[in-house]
């Protein structure tokens, strides 16, 4: 049966005085700076927000010192709830998960069966856990939102006594060895690969590895998990390795992320050959007019190599968010890209990296030269003064830095910031080691170890 002519007019009335919609699915960094920033541009924008978890907005990175127990309430990693998102004009609709979505009709599916319109579309859906497909691993636990890491933190206050295995000796699989030890379990780190920290070359995750071993963490290099045995309550009691069992109440998998890219991808975006979404440089996904991705899900171009990358960190995700944010608001901004910058803190030891490693830059089949100074992150003569080491690797021929590697006491690993600096603007190392670095005894020696790793590397070159 037709209807009246009047109804359809009325009905394209309403659907023309509707207020232009942004939907975003996912509430974490990417997706709630761009719609902070478009409701600020574009009052009027009507946002709507659809989150799977139970927060928006929180920091994952300080997960594991939750679990340590050196932050506390767990609440204390949110830095803008949804309530405080809404007072802002935004519709936040938490424990959503956005299950389909159709460019072409403008509309996306939840997983409860309600449908949406949008008429901009931004896929901030994050990473998801990857882990090794081994027997008895579903009663491992991950720690990367909020959600899990409480469930984590809980089992451990329950059972303070018992001993715990990470799988996975990367970033987070260390932080969380260390929470664990600093809650008094009994604690093995186990990976397949013959080093920790792998993105580090091997003389500079030996001295990750070491403190690591300080701290009482077990380590266990080139072992493989086969299986999570599991007692009478299917909790496990051990993990059985190619070397032998483990006993473990606790056991984590922390052997790294994948971006989330399931419903983007069946919706027909472009998946990049590094796995994650491809955008352009306004975080336009690619082929796609009204369409954005930001976050962990999102390739990102790396200045050094000149191709696309995924990195997965908070702040690339908080600056694609603004750029989106910005440009789907009438703006113009671009994100410029990445140089692989990072830092942690492991047992004391600062741990930071940006650019190339020489193992990284081999693979790329650069000619190169790599030097390593050790000195002090202070005038030796003063109080406090720890050891520090500064790596670099630079272009043979021209000096261009190409990459930087730092371990050391407190305060060493900040000054990756400089050499970051200095891969961004494509500084040689000569040049380096004239940068006017400050100087005071409490915080430097007379020549800062940036300039003195430049110094001596300019000497190879």
């Amino acid at each position: 049966m037709l209807e009246h002519p009047d109804v359809l007019l009325g009905a394209a009335r309403r659907l023309a005085q509707m207020p232009r919609r942004l939907a975003v699915i996912g509430g974490d960094a990417g997706g709630m700076s761009a719609a902070a920033v478009a409701k600020r541009r574009e009052p009027e924008l009507d946002i709507v927000v659809f989150e799977r978890g139970a927060y928006t907005s929180y920091s994952a990175c300080g997960i594991p010192f939750h679990v340590g127990g050196e932050v506390d309430p767990l609440e204390t990693l949110v830095a803008r709830s949804p309530e405080k998102h809404r007072v802002n004009g935004l519709d936040v609709r938490m424990g959503t998960e956005v299950v389909a979505v159709d460019l072409d009709a403008r509309r996306l599916t939840c997983a409860h069966g309600s449908e949406e319109r949008f008429d901009e579309l931004l896929i901030a859906t994050g990473a998801r856990e990857t882990p090794p497909p081994i027997a008895g691993i579903e009663a491992a636990q991950a720690a990367r939102t909020l959600e899990s890491a409480g469930r984590l933190r809980s089992a451990v206050d329950a059972d303070p006594d018992g001993s715990a295995v990470v799988i996975g000796a990367g970033y987070i699989g260390l932080e969380l060895a260390e929470a664990f030890v600093r809650q008094g379990l009994h604690t093995t780190l186990i990976d397949v690969a013959d080093q920790v920290f792998g993105s580090l070359d091997s003389d500079m995750a030996e001295r990750v590895q070491q403190a690591a071993e300080g701290l009482g963490i077990v380590v266990q290099l080139q072992t493989r998990v086969e299986e999570v045995l599991l007692d009478g309550d299917d909790r496990p009691r051990a993990v059985r390795t190619d070397r032998g069992e483990v006993p473990a109440r606790h056991v984590v998998v922390a052997t790294g992320v994948k971006p989330e890219i399931t419903v983007a991808e069946a919706a027909g975006l472009t998946v990049g050959k590094s796995g994650a979404l491809a955008v352009d440089d306004h975080q336009r996904a690619a082929g796609q007019d009204g369409v954005w991705v930001a976050g962990d899900c999102s390739e990102s171009h790396h200045r050094l190599l000149g191709r696309a990358v995924n990195v997965q960190l908070g702040t690339h995700a908080n600056k694609q968010g603004r750029v989106v944010g910005t440009n789907l608001t009438g703006g113009d901004l671009v994100f410029p890209g990445v140089v692989g910058t990072a830092i942690t803190r492991i047992c004391a030891l600062e741990i930071a990296r940006t650019g190339l490693s020489e193992r990284e830059a081999q693979a790329e089949g650069l000619d190169f030269v790599a030097e390593t100074v050790e000195t002090d992150t202070r005038a030796r003569y003063m109080p406090g003064a720890e050891r520090l080491w500064v790596k670099l690797v630079a272009e043979r021929g021209t000096g261009k830095l190409l990459g930087a590697q730092i371990t050391g006491g407190e305060t060493a690993g900040k000054r990756i910031d400089p050499l970051a600096m200095a891969l961004w603007t494509g500084m040689d190392v000569e040049e380096l080691q004239w940068v006017d670095l400050s100087y005071a005894p409490p915080v430097s020696g007379t020549l800062d170890p940036v300039l003195v790793a430049a110094r001596a590397t300019a000497k190879l070159v």
